[in-house]
């Protein structure tokens, strides 16, 4: 119970640090929750859809969800991709990108990524609202971003000579969310497998990046990671859908 706290603690603002305590270690133990934080996050940004579509255009609606998503999560993805497109675009040598990702100024390119970003997600947000199929969605779009996070962790070792969390987080963490995330999408139905394939090859696609550039992931290059695959399954969800 502890562990799952400690995930809620560690990517949401939910104030659960009132009822518990957690070290590094129960934020390293608790990664095997992740996915099913993003089932919790896609509930409630589903039903705050489910109540505010009737009486809003859809496009104010995604609007509205892009920022129920900032506020929940403290914009720790949001800021992860900018300072991962500040470290990549203007970073020339590893040693430099490293460098810039530790500044938590926005230069020019982690602006423009945020700006289509959050342009990307508003549009899909709006389109999908008119699927029949956008509860479903919605709920499996945050569970897919925070699996992607766990692929990355497996796959590569942790960039930065200086000790983090991503390095206690073991295997098990990886099985546990692979078997939430698929419970996940049985439970959604077939349509759901088409963003699974997507989120997969955006973190392979993007993992290779990373090991070419930087030799590895930082905790900025997760969170991009995260919202890179969530944007893949906003887009998938639509072109698997379409009528």
């Amino acid at each position: 119970m502890n562990s799952f706290l400690a995930a809620i603690a560690f990517l949401t603002r939910f104030p659960v640090g009132r009822v518990a305590t957690f070290d590094t270690a129960d934020v390293a133990r608790s990664a095997g929750w992740f996915p099913l934080i993003g089932v919790l996050l896609g509930t409630i940004y589903s039903l705050a859809a489910l109540l505010l579509k009737t009486y809003l255009p859809l496009g104010v609606v995604a609007v509205l969800l892009v920022v129920l998503d900032v506020i929940v999560t403290g914009a720790l993805h949001f800021d992860g991709l900018a300072d991962t497109a500040d470290g990549f675009g203007g970073g020339k040598s590893r040693e430099d990108v490293l460098r810039i990702m530790r500044d938590h100024s926005i230069g020019s390119y982690g602006g423009t990524a945020l700006a289509l970003l959050v342009a990307m997600k508003v549009v899909a947000y709006s389109a999908l609202l008119d699927r029949p199929y956008w509860f479903r969605a919605l709920v499996v779009v945050p569970v897919l971003g925070r699996w992607s996070i766990l692929l990355l962790i497996r796959a590569l070792p942790y960039a930065r000579h200086t000790a983090s969390v991503i390095q206690a987080i073991g295997r098990g963490a990886l099985v546990l969310g692979t078997i939430t995330t698929v419970a996940v999408l049985f439970a959604v139905g077939r349509l759901a497998w088409v963003p699974l394939f997507a989120v997969a090859a955006v973190t392979a696609a993007f993992g290779l990046y990373c090991r070419h550039r930087i030799a590895g992931i930082t905790g900025d290059v997760l969170g991009a990671n995260l919202q890179l695959c969530e944007s893949a399954a906003l887009l998938a969800f639509l072109w698997a859908g379409k009528p």
